[in-house]
């Protein structure tokens, strides 16, 4: 509790420009911990060729993350060819000041929500008004979404993607486990790292 207001506090009264800024230059500059890369380098070729393939073939492709919504916002077009209106996060409260340039909207030492477990489906029902044909999750965080992502009439589709190769990228399956039961459960489809993905990034 004492890190997250912490966290919060360090962006108090910064505007959501001055915060897309500093945002957009870590993930340029920064370099992944265990992965000696960067993290632009860190997205993952399955899940970018998949977007792909998606687009071509009409769907709208939404971002669905527990990390910062104005956070991932700058580089998600050139990621993930999902431009930055299509992502759903978890945010802080804003607020709007008046002025003589327009105005300005900055970050309050206040979260609004957090976009995980059962906030999922909430946020992506507020935002988009649907109920999806197609999800892609990878952690227990994900299961109400891809549970929402049923349809008792027609075709859909739930995926859990399973980070089970430490050669790679990482083993926290951990993570996971309840979704791998619901996923037997509920015959979801498992996308293994280590058995499935020819490459990685």
């Amino acid at each position: 509790m004492t890190l997250a207001a912490g966290v919060l506090g360090a962006y108090n009264g910064i505007s959501v420009q001055e915060y897309e800024t500093m945002s957009e230059a870590f993930l340029r500059s920064a370099r992944h911990p265990t992965l000696a890369r960067s993290y632009l380098q860190t997205t993952y070729l399955p899940m970018v060729e998949l977007l792909a393939y998606l687009a071509v073939n009409g769907f709208s492709n939404y971002v669905v993350s527990g990390g910062g919504r104005d956070f991932i916002r700058p580089v998600t077009q050139e990621l993930y060819g999902i431009p930055r209106e299509r992502v759903i996060g978890s945010a802080t409260t804003p607020e709007f000041v008046s002025g003589q340039d327009g105005g300005t909207i900055s970050h309050r030492a206040r979260p609004d929500y957090l976009d995980d477990g059962t906030e999922k489906p909430v946020r992506i029902w507020s935002r988009t008004g649907r109920r999806p044909v197609f999800a892609a999750g990878n952690s227990n965080g994900d299961i109400p979404m891809l549970e929402f992502t049923h349809h008792r009439d027609k075709p859909s589709l739930r995926l859990l993607v399973l980070h089970d190769d430490p050669d790679r990228e990482f083993d926290h399956v951990s993570g996971a486990q309840q979704a791998l039961a619901q996923a037997a459960k509920h015959d979801w489809t498992v996308a293994s790292i280590r058995n499935d993905w020819n490459t990685v990034f």
